[in-house]
C-alpha cells in the first residue's frame, strides 16, 4: 500500500515501472477502482494542497517509483511555470473520469457499465473480428471496476458466454462479436 486514504502527506509518486492502482473501500470490504497508473503517470498531486489522501493507493505488481516532495515540486513549477499547466490539465483530467464514473455508477446500468469496461480494453480484431482483451482481469477486479458484486460480473459474463458473444481461451478473455447494447 503506498497511499492510505486520509493519511496526511505531501509527497507526489511517478511511476517509473510497474503498475498502481487508485481505489476507494468501505469498512466492509467493499472497494472501486478510480483508475490505474503505470509508467510515467504520477499519483498523489490531491494532497499537495495539504489535505488528507482522497484514495488508497496499492502496487498491482513489483512497482518502482520516484518520490517528490511538495517543497520540490513547488520549486519546480516556481522554476518552470509551464509545468504547472501541465499539473492542472492532469489534475482537471481526473476531476473529469471522477465526473463520468459518478454519472456511470448513477445512470448506466451494470450490463451497460461491463460493455464499455470491456470495449476500453479490448484490442483490435484479428482476422476473425475477434478481439482479445489486453489485461487479465478477476471477476472481481472487474466488479471493483463496476461499483457492483463479482457474483453480478460472473452472470453476465456467463449469459455472454451462452449467447456467443465472449469466450475464455487459455484464461483470456475474447469478444467474439460486438456486444448487444442492451442485455
Amino acid at each position: 500500500m503506498l497511499i492510505q486514504e486520509g493519511d496526511f502527506g505531501d509527497n507526489l509518486f511517478i511511476v517509473q515501472r510497474g503498475r498502481l492502482r487508485s481505489f476507494l473501500a468501505d469498512n466492509t470490504g467493499k472497494e472501486l477502482t478510480l483508475c490505474l497508473h503505470g509508467p510515467l503517470d504520477y499519483v498523489g498531486e490531491m494532497s499537495l494542497d495539504g489535505g488528507p489522501r482522497s484514495a488508497n493507493v496499492e502496487a498491482l505488481e513489483a512497482t518502482q517509483c520516484s518520490v517528490v516532495s511538495r517543497a520540490t515540486l513547488l520549486a519546480y513549477i516556481s522554476a518552470e511555470p509551464e509545468f504547472s499547466m501541465e499539473l492542472l490539465a492532469r489534475v482537471i483530467r481526473r476531476a473529469r473520469l471522477a465526473t463520468e464514473s459518478a454519472r456511470s455508477v448513477a445512470l448506466i446500468d451494470v450490463y451497460g457499465r461491463l460493455v464499455r469496461l470491456l470495449n476500453q480494453i479490448a484490442g483490435d480484431c484479428n482476422a476473425n473480428g475477434e478481439r482479445v482483451l489486453q489485461e487479465r482481469l478477476t471477476h472481481q477486479a472487474m466488479a471493483q471496476h463496476l461499483a457492483c458484486s463479482r457474483e453480478m460480473v460472473s452472470r453476465l459474463l456467463k449469459d455472454l458466454e451462452t449467447g456467443g458473444y465472449v469466450a475464455v481461451r487459455d484464461r483470456w478473455i475474447w469478444l467474439l462479436k460486438p456486444l448487444p447494447a442492451r442485455w
